[in-house]
């Protein structure tokens, strides 16, 4: 009885108060959010503030300069976001065509290509390959059904996961280094810091800068630039006292390849992706006796899409055996050039 009191007292709430709320979480802007939803901002104020009322909550702090999220906002969005896309899906015409959401980051192996194919002709399924800028690929805020991962997945996740392969780490330096002095650390490539390069470490990275293999040892004594959201190389994958010192942060990929070529320090990523991206400002060099970049499937421990479950299940028949690693034709490292 208590409980349908409660829920009778939510009817004032429509989906579309839901939606605008979600949209200026992500946005962090009533603005931002109004030009994604394709309506007036007072329209969105005015929604936002409609439920803040039925829910007899402060949803959201708002100032001239920015909004941010209350207690009780972020607790109401951490449920809504995986739920609004599953509950779209939901409402969808049950006759048509059954799709299954695919998550990836920086590229999609293409060991995916093949499970992609045997899942269609296993299912009558098709797949939507959604690529999300974020630590898991678009589970989190419920965009993607199943994701692809690479780099260890972290167990508080609440995730099942598979290792489809390996793949081989190489390195990306800079063709022209920041001299001595430069200032690098910070959150965003290019953004200046405390500390800058050491005359060491200048000297260091124009060495590199002409070499055609490094050992993964030797990365120790360079500043790293680290792709902290999507990256799978950081310096805790080094011994303990022997850790590069982290010089530049970035937030996706395209940031860390930028921050590479500006000269602020030596980077690291899977061999695929670094063939798929290619920069004029950039060398990838082999690196000897590196660990290799796992790569999984991950979907949900509980509540997993029906599809996700079969799609898993194929990845997991077909993964290589342990240590497999492709490695490139003739053993060079993709993009290499002669000093």
């Amino acid at each position: 009885m208590n409980d349908d009191r409660a829920f009778h007292g939510l009817d004032g709430i429509e989906l579309r108060h839901l939606r605008g709320f979600v949209a200026v979480a992500e946005e962090c802007s009533f603005t931002h959010a109004a030009d994604r939803l394709r309506i007036g901002q007072p329209a969105l104020t005015r929604t936002v503030r409609a439920l803040e009322s039925a829910l007899g909550a402060r949803l959201l702090d708002r100032t001239t300069r920015r909004v941010e999220l209350t207690d009780a906002g972020r607790r109401l969005y951490a449920d809504l976001a995986p739920l609004l896309p599953r509950l779209a899906a939901a409402l969808r015409s049950p006759t048509g065509p059954a799709t299954l959401r695919l998550g990836f980051t920086s590229l999609l192996p293409a060991a995916c290509t093949a499970l992609t194919a045997d899942f269609e002709a296993a299912t009558g399924a098709g797949v939507r390959l959604v690529r999300r800028d974020s630590p898991l690929a678009g589970l989190e805020t419920g965009d993607a059904d199943i994701v692809v991962l690479r780099g260890e997945v972290p167990r508080d996740a609440g995730l099942r996961t598979t290792v489809l392969l390996h793949e081989p780490r190489v390195a990306a330096v800079p063709r022209t280094p920041l001299p001595a002095g430069s200032r690098t650390a910070g959150r965003t490539p290019g953004h200046a810091g405390k500390d800058g390069l050491t005359a060491a470490q200048a000297a260091a990275l124009r060495a590199v800068a002409r070499r055609r293999v490094l050992d993964w040892a030797e990365l120790a004594e360079l500043p790293l630039v680290v792709n902290t959201v999507t990256g799978s190389t950081r310096p805790e994958l080094w011994p303990a006292g022997r850790q590069p010192q982290r010089a530049c942060t970035a937030g996706n990929f395209d940031e860390w390849l930028e921050a590479v070529a500006a000269g602020h320090g030596v980077g690291v990523a899977p061999e695929p992706v670094a063939q798929r991206h290619t920069h004029p400002g950039i060398r990838y060099l082999r690196l000897k006796n590196a660990p290799a970049v796992p790569v999984h499937l991950a979907l949900p421990a509980r509540d997993a899409h029906p599809l996700a479950e079969r799609f898993f299940t194929l990845g997991a028949r077909t993964r290589p055996s342990a240590g497999e690693a492709p490695t490139a034709p003739g053993g060079r490292a993709p993009g290499s050039v002669s000093p």
